[in-house]
């Protein structure tokens, strides 16, 4: 998969438009920033204290491409003004490719941009884009997984149409507490 992807969300009457695209270098210092915010850090599972850290990150979101494992977007708010843009989410793609029926989608928000609709509208693009491009390799719906107690998630989840499948027992340490596992089907 080309790491040259790029992907929309219009605006809306109280939100700018978004871009996704893969992460790159130039993000680290706002990425360092972003993870400061204690509510990201515990949702996260890898913590990104320092440049070095965020460094990291971000090479292996650049590997994720090369290899077709995982397929990250950096969530970039196109300002309304003069204004640069400004990261405000991550949404990524994890194993998806041919003959697999099945994917996982997940994301997180900057606490500046949260409730303002940026996680909802960047995985309704981040869907589209993952059954266009991967239906035809056998791609029939999407996974997403959350802790019982990350209502916030829940909330994007039903928002961009994927319904409570079931809820999944805890596997700790990793996940302390049991989850949900929400999934959307290719239209048909």
């Amino acid at each position: 998969m080309n790491a040259s992807v790029t992907l929309h969300a219009a605006a809306t009457p109280t939100a700018p438009a978004l871009t996704l695209r893969p992460w790159c270098a130039q993000d680290v210092a706002a990425l360092v920033e972003v993870y400061r915010d204690p509510d990201l850090r515990r949702w996260a599972s890898a913590p990104i204290e320092s440049a070095d850290d965020g460094l990291q990150w971000v090479r292996a979101q650049e590997r994720g491409w090369a290899t077709g494992a995982r397929f990250g977007f950096a969530v970039v708010e196109e300002p309304l003004d003069a204004a640069p843009p400004r990261l405000v989410g991550n949404v990524v793609l994890k194993g998806a490719g041919t003959g697999r029926p099945s994917a996982e989608v997940g994301y997180w928000t900057a606490a500046q941009a949260r409730g303002r609709g940026v996680a909802p509208r960047a995985l309704g693009a981040l869907t589209d884009w993952a059954f266009d491009a991967f239906q035809a390799d056998g791609l029939e719906g999407l996974e997403l997984l959350h802790q019982v107690d990350n209502l916030a998630s829940c909330r994007v989840a039903e928002k961009s149409g994927f319904a409570l499948d079931r809820i999944l027992p805890s596997a700790p340490p990793a996940y302390p507490l049991d989850g949900h596992l929400h999934i959307r089907r290719l239209p048909r």
